[in-house]
């Protein structure tokens, strides 16, 4: 093999791929620009030379214009939309960045980019270069030689596949790989509009090379043909049999030179990345950079923060991505590291004062100043990313930009809460406002040392959270884009992450002061950058009335927790294991007594569809084996007891896995509770979540599933009751009250099943006369159009045509024209404005509303009709709980507010105050938002556990 590899990259394969990969939630900077497509790409080329050590790439474009194959036919790829605008924007970028690496942008007029991979490849190939073809894009085996192989992007957390000329045969299930072209002659290809022929398909079509070997004997022998359909296909479309092979065959005979030197991989133009990453706000690609810069010359890479301690110390915010060896470029959420190639400032360049305050005349001095301000900022520094857990190791304040004040707290419990004890003062005065950034954890933490932080909260990561609901908004990535300051790296500190790395406790004091202190400067600075923008677009109301209030009141539920019974958990894992074994015993049954791996999709796949000959219809993996997801499955289910089996095996063990077994491990040890942690910057529509564990997702859909809930139980069986309390059909009532459809508010007015109501109209059929299929139907329309759905995802949901489903939803709309217009009017705000608005005036920017692209512009418009159901929904059930809580703190009531879990809200109430309780959730969720046209209604249970009381 040779140590020549070169890899070809068909760039605009890649960059659509990319682009449409993040298309439900696309990567964004503080720019609003859409950086998907440009992330995606130079993940995959920083991938091929660290990982496949690349000695030689060359990056392959198509040009503006037609190409020979549009001569040849008119109608060539005539059926694709409009290039995105977002890809537009990438491509220009993606070139620059490749030139600054010094790689070569290689194209032809007239010609495709696979043309001009193609000759290259054969070139390469002849000058003795092993040559990987990097494209997602199927038509490049036909490429494929001894030397030359077809390489796929990673995808879905699997790794790059490479397809040598075996693998391509298996692909295609061809004998030899010229044959693609045959393939794709007769099949046709719909991406790129090639006819092939009618009524020949995939299989069809390797049946027939299989025994022609080409479309030219194939049509020199059609009279041999079994006489029929395909038959009189291949007589009849011969020519266009012939023409699509033309169109298909990628041309390798190009006056195109392939440069071995040009193509090397060797220094980057490194001052033109830097421009580049700043413009773009890549930090760690600026960071992989200056490795890469760094390791080339021999010198020692400065160190990267981690993910954990990149959040100062404090949880991250879950569900974020990896791209470039933190948590990505853009749209993130967590603390990732930020180098200093962005943001030219910072601690060693920037005028500041920071002191420790340590004696006893320093904490005097510190707190006659902070208590002579009705404003100030401060910080935690901690021992871990629990605050449940963690010990505090120090304070920070700030009243003013650029100095700052450090406070260490020493190991000893009794001389900590001495230090605290004087500060409480200051932190429990209502007339002084609290600034901090992520201000729920520093208050945790400060709860458990017996200090309630109170007076007006400036939290400047919720505060960006309004402005910019789809970016992240961790102090670093803040710093960065609005100071163009780049904090110290806790890495300075602690080390780099790994078993090794330490915690603050390890810190001498006076490493630690800089950089706890510098924590409140620049968090003080951003509050007075972000607060006027807050005022700019109205949405400071929002935040001091509903945000604001909800971190104290997540503070106290954090702060609960919620009693587990780990014995229950432990009893009902082992009836999960009988069962599965159960399962386990029926499945070898029903395959004849086979024993096999049915944790293996593999091994699921050869027994269901080799040894016991089920017939698999559709396409293999992208490896070659047979899909046996839940899609699959269930599809075969219903004529096929064993893969229902293997469903619910599958249902089983993930259920014991995810839940059962692992709840009991996030016990807290000091409280013998779960605690979990709410996410108030996360979802874009205003929604929390939570992790550590993520309760939102604990399956209820079955009864195993459902069980789980059994286990959540109350304080304690002889004076605590849990309750639940649950919004009915919230967003069905909230649309019909921002609609304002007379039909939809009647039938929540009388009260009817609205179900069965919005059944009797569109069916034209008295409310009595409403069959369960009826009703099942306009349940799901119901919920659909909440959501945007239209006929294809309808038909599908109800496994109807997609004219019968097209007849439902218009017969819908003439039923509730008011939500129609509603719908329509959303549609046209967002246009004209460029956001949508919640009820409370929560925004949601949609940098796509306008967007030529079809597909891209119809999913921003689904997102301006369900984004202010749903953020209303959110807001809602936000100012419930900000009623009951404060309901609850006046009282001095003994019961608690526990979990909020979507539209579910979970207490720990006490037996004597049930029915004070009781009124209070009623009331407070009913009439959270006041003056409502349609009437809230809200389902509650008490119960020893959740799943009584739900």
């Amino acid at each position: 093999m040779s140590d020549k590899k070169l890899f070809i990259l068909d760039a605009f394969a890649l960059i659509f791929r990319s682009h449409y990969a993040f298309a439900q939630r696309p990567l964004l900077n503080s720019k609003g620009q859409n950086v998907s497509a440009i992330t995606g790409f130079m993940n995959s080329l920083w991938e091929l030379i660290i990982k496949e050590k690349a000695t030689h790439i060359a990056v392959c474009f198509d040009l503006p214009g037609g190409t020979f194959r549009n001569e040849m036919y008119t109608a060539y790829k005539a059926n694709r939309d409009e290039t995105p605008e977002d890809i537009i924007f990438a491509t220009p970028w993606i070139k620059e960045l490749v030139q600054a690496m010094n790689l070569p942008i290689l194209a032809l007029p007239g010609y495709e980019a696979d043309d001009v991979a193609g000759a290259i490849s054969r070139q390469a190939d002849a000058e003795g270069f092993e040559v990987f073809l990097f494209t997602p894009d199927k038509d490049y085996g036909q490429l494929v030689t001894k030397n030359v192989k077809m390489m796929k992007p990673a995808r879905s957390g699997n790794d790059v596949e490479v397809l040598d000329v075996a693998r391509i045969c298996e692909v295609w299930g061809i004998k030899r790989v010229e044959q693609v072209i045959d393939c794709l002659g007769l099949q046709g290809d719909a991406v790129d509009n090639i006819p092939g022929v009618p009524g020949i398909g995939p299989k069809t079509a390797q049946k027939l090379l299989e025994e022609w070997d080409s479309i030219e004997n194939l049509i020199a022998n059609v009279d041999n043909l079994k006489a029929g359909k395909i038959q009189d296909s291949i007589r009849m479309y011969a020519d266009q049999a012939i023409l699509s092979k033309e169109l298909a065959t990628i041309n390798c005979d190009l006056p195109v030179k392939f440069n071995a030197d040009d193509c090397e991989v060797g220094d980057f133009d490194y001052d033109r990345l830097t421009e580049i990453c700043q413009d773009l706000e890549f930090r760690s690609l600026a960071k992989r950079f200056d490795d890469y810069r760094r390791k080339r010359n021999g010198i020692a890479p400065e160190p990267t923060e981690s993910k954990q301690a990149a959040a100062k110390i404090k949880p991250a915010i879950a569900g974020q991505f990896d791209l470039f060896g933190g948590t990505g470029d853009a749209q993130s959420n967590s603390g990732t590291q930020e180098t200093s190639i962005h943001a030219a400032n910072n601690i060693t360049n920037t005028a500041h004062k920071y002191h420790l305050a340590q004696s006893q005349i320093e904490l005097n001095n510190l707190i006659d100043l902070l208590s002579k301000n009705t404003i100030i900022c401060f910080d935690t520094e901690t021992t871990g990313i629990d605050a449940n857990e963690a010990e505090l190791v120090g304070m920070s304040f700030a009243v003013q930009p650029h100095e700052a004040y450090y406070v260490p707290i020493p190991a000893d419990a009794a001389l900590a809460q001495a230090i605290i004890n004087q500060f409480k003062p200051i932190f429990e005065d209502e007339n002084i406002a609290k600034i901090g950034q992520n201000l729920k954890y520093d208050m945790l933490m400060l709860k458990w040392c017996g200090v309630e932080v109170r007076g007006t909260l400036w939290d400047t990561m919720i505060l960006h959270y309004l402005l910019e609901p789809d970016l992240r908004h961790n102090m670093n990535y803040l710093s960065e884009t609005y100071l163009k300051y780049q904090p110290v790296s806790i890495e300075t500190l602690i080390g780099a992450r790994g078993v090794k790395q330490g915690t603050m406790r390890d810190v001498p004091i006076e490493k630690i002061v800089d950089y706890a202190a510098e924590d409140a400067d620049v968090t003080l600075q951003l509050f007075h950058y972000l607060l006027p923008k807050i005022q700019e677009l109205d949405l400071e109301t929002l935040y001091l009335s509903t945000e604001a209030p909800l971190i104290t009141v997540l503070t106290a539920m954090e702060y609960e927790g919620i009693k587990v019974d780990d014995a229950f958990l432990k009893n009902y894992s082992n009836e999960l294991t009988e069962i599965i074994l159960r399962y386990r015993e029926e499945i070898y049954a029903a395959v004849g007594g086979f024993e096999f791996n049915i944790d293996s999709p593999k091994q699921v796949g050869e027994i269901l569809f080799d040894r016991m000959k089920i017939p698999y219809k559709g396409k293999k993996t992208k490896v070659g084996h047979y899909s046996t997801d839940e899609e699959k499955l269930s599809e075969l289910a219903y004529e096929h007891e064993v893969a229902r089996k293997i469903l619910d095996y599958r249902s089983l063990q993930k259920l014991k896995s995810t839940y059962i077994d692992a709840l009991p491990k996030q016990i807290n040890p000091r409280t013998g509770r779960i605690h979990t942690s709410y996410n108030q910057a996360l979802a874009a529509t205003g929604r929390l979540s939570s992790q550590n564990p993520n309760l939102q997702n604990i399956p209820i859909r079955t009864p195993e599933g459902r069980e789980i809930r059994r286990a959540f139980v109350a304080r304690n069986s002889t004076d605590y009751t849990l309750l639940s309390a649950d919004y009915s059909q919230i967003e069905l009532r909230l649309i019909a009250e921002l609609s304002n459809d007379s039909s939809m508010l009647e039938a929540f007015q009388q009260g009817l099943d609205i179900h069965q109501a919005t059944a009797a109209k569109v069916y034209d059929v008295p409310l009595a006369d409403v069959t369960s299929d009826q009703r099942r139907n306009a349940k799901t329309v119901n919920f659909a159009i909440v959501y945007g759905a239209g006929a294809s995802n309808i038909s599908q949901q109800l496994s109807i045509s997609r004219n019968e489903a097209k007849s439902l939803i218009d017969n819908y709309f003439k039923t509730y024209s008011g939500l129609k217009g509603y719908m329509d009017s959303n549609i046209q705000a967002a246009r004209d404005n460029g956001y949508v608005v919640t009820m409370l005036g929560r925004r949601r920017t949609l940098r796509d509303i306008n967007s030529q692209s079809g597909m891209t512009r119809a999913g921003a418009e689904r997102t301006a009709i369900n984004s202010p159901v749903q953020g209303s929904a959110a807001d809602l059930i936000k100012v419930a709980m900000i009623k009951i809580h404060n309901e609850f703190t006046s009282r001095k009531l003994k019961s608690k507010m526990l979990l909020q879990v979507h539209d579910e809200l979970i207490f720990d109430v006490h037996n004597d105050e049930k029915e004070a309780v009781e009124k209070i959730v009623s009331d407070g969720m009913r009439f959270a938002i006041e003056g409502l046209k349609v009437p809230i209604e809200v389902g509650m249970g008490f119960g020893e556990n959740w799943l009584e009381a739900h």
